[in-house]
């Protein structure tokens, strides 16, 4: 009787974290050996699971500690081996989880970039979520490194990286 009701209660304990293993997938995890140093890697979700040829939605965090300037236009790149696609008409810039109004989204095919201005500069020191809906992911999966640079208000006109997600379409 005591070995069927250990049976069980390891079983149960096993069926009770599925949801959370499923779930975990489409947030970013640990990267062991990415190349990109720990304090550069930015946080993410992927709302779908990040499955290759279906569609999803990208949040892409900034935390506040690295929004140390305002920011007047974002910019992601990634890299010529990622072959989904983007629809700037589904692109939200999310400031302490109020929207963000938006003067322009372009997407650079070619140069693999997607470029996103604000109508007025998101203020330093707050967390900023990037939401693209609507994202098709690749047919064939892999690790993409999408970087996040920034272009501050009278800056020089120049990026400035911010750091690297680090996504895993499956």
């Amino acid at each position: 009787m005591k070995r069927l009701l250990s049976a069980l209660a390891v079983t149960s304990c096993l069926l009770a974290g599925l949801p959370a293993m499923t779930w975990a997938q489409s947030l970013p995890g640990v990267t062991l050996f990415s190349g990109v140093k720990s304090e550069n890697q930015l946080p993410f979700r992927l709302d779908f699971g990040g499955q290759t040829n279906s569609t999803d939605r990208y949040i892409l965090r900034i935390p506040a500690k690295k929004m140390k300037l305002a920011v007047a236009q974002f910019a992601i790149t990634y890299p010529d081996y990622y072959q989904g696609s983007f629809d700037t008409k589904n692109v939200e810039v999310l400031v302490k989880g109020k929207k963000v109004p938006l003067s322009e989204v372009k997407w650079d095919k070619d140069g693999r970039v997607i470029q996103i201005f604000p109508e007025e500069p998101v203020p330093a020191g707050h967390k900023v979520e990037l939401v693209l809906s609507n994202v098709q992911n690749p047919a064939f999966g892999g690790v993409f490194y999408f970087n996040c640079q920034v272009l501050s208000p009278g800056d020089v006109p120049l990026l400035r990286s911010l750091g690297t997600w680090i996504i895993s379409i499956t």
